[in-house]
C-alpha cells in the first residue's frame, strides 16, 4: 500500500493532526463539519474527535488543497477539489454564480495504492467497473490500467488527477491526459497518441456515454468506472441505459462496500 501522508497531513488543521497520524495506515476520510467534532472514518469504523469545527478550519483545507490559488479555489464549484497526493475534498455549503459560499462541510478522502489489488481481474475486451461511493472503483481502475499498459499503449483521461497524481507509478505505456472533460480528451488521445486502450474514472452523463460510443467505433478498447451498486442498478438509471444497451462494454466487474468484487457478462 502507498498513500502520500505528507500531502495528506498537510490538508489537516494541526487541532486534528495529531489523531490523524494515530490512524495513519486506516484513515480513510476525515469529514469536518461547522460547530462538530472532526469525524475520523477508519477502515476499523468511524469516531469524532477534537475540538468543534469552526469557519477557519474549513478556509485552512481549501486553501491548502487549492496551494493558495484563488483560481483552484474557484473551481470548486462543482463541490470537490483535487489535493496534491491525489486525496480529494469534498465541500457543502451554498452554491452561487461566483462559486461556493458559506462553507459548512469538508470531506477529507485518502488516495492509496494497492499495487496488484486487481492481478485477478480480466484485461481483454471492454471492462466497466461498478460499485457504491467509496467502495475503491478509483483504486482498481489504477492497477488495471498498469498491468495492461505492461503489454500494449493505454491512454487515460484524469479529469481531476486523481488516478496518476504525483508520484503515483502509471505502468510502462499508460499516457495520462489531465484536466480536461471526457469527451473532448478521448477525442484528443485518439487523434494524438494512437492508444489500443481508453480509460476513464466516473461516467457522469450522457455526453461520457456517447463519447465512448464515439471511441468504440475508433478500434480502441474501453475501461471505465460508473456510479452503481450492480446491473440491474446500472440499467435503472437513464443515463446509463443507451451505453449498456449498445453492447459498448463486455465485463462488468462489481465492488462491494467490503472491497470484494466479481465479474459478470454485459448480457441483456
Amino acid at each position: 500500500m502507498r498513500c502520500a501522508w505528507k500531502e495528506m497531513t498537510a490538508l489537516v488543521p494541526e487541532p486534528y493532526r495529531q489523531e490523524a497520524d494515530k490512524h495513519r495506515d486506516t484513515l480513510q476520510e476525515l469529514r469536518l463539519r461547522t460547530g462538530q467534532a472532526a469525524e475520523f472514518v477508519t477502515a476499523r469504523g468511524a469516531f469524532f474527535a477534537g475540538p468543534p469545527v469552526g469557519d477557519s478550519v474549513l478556509r485552512f483545507v481549501v486553501n491548502a488543497a487549492s496551494r493558495y490559488s484563488p483560481w483552484a479555489a474557484a473551481t470548486a464549484t462543482q463541490g470537490y477539489m483535487t489535493a496534491p497526493g491525489g486525496h480529494r475534498i469534498g465541500l457543502c455549503g451554498s452554491v452561487s454564480p461566483t462559486g461556493l459560499r458559506d462553507l459548512r462541510s469538508v470531506n477529507i478522502r485518502v488516495a492509496r495504492d494497492f499495487p496488484g489489488i486487481g492481478d485477478r481481474l480480466p484485461t481483454v475486451g471492454n471492462i466497466l467497473i461498478l460499485g457504491p461511493p467509496g467502495s475503491g472503483k478509483t483504486t482498481l481502475l489504477r492497477d488495471l490500467i498498469r498491468r495492461i499498459s505492461r503489454q500494449e499503449p493505454i491512454a487515460v483521461v484524469d479529469e481531476r488527477g486523481e488516478l496518476f497524481p504525483e508520484g503515483f507509478d502509471r505502468g510502462l505505456r499508460t499516457d495520462v491526459l489531465n484536466g480536461i472533460g471526457k469527451p473532448d480528451g478521448i477525442g484528443m488521445v485518439l487523434r494524438t497518441m494512437g492508444p489500443n486502450v481508453i480509460a476513464l474514472d466516473e461516467i457522469t452523463d450522457r455526453a461520457d456515454c456517447e463519447a465512448l460510443g464515439q471511441a468504440l467505433w475508433c478500434g480502441v478498447r474501453l475501461i471505465a468506472t460508473a456510479h452503481a451498486s450492480c446491473k440491474a442498478d446500472l440499467l435503472r438509471r437513464p443515463v446509463y441505459r443507451p451505453l449498456a444497451q449498445s453492447g459498448c462494454f463486455d465485463t462488468l466487474v462489481i465492488l462491494n462496500r467490503d472491497k470484494s468484487w466479481y465479474t459478470e457478462r454485459m448480457t441483456l
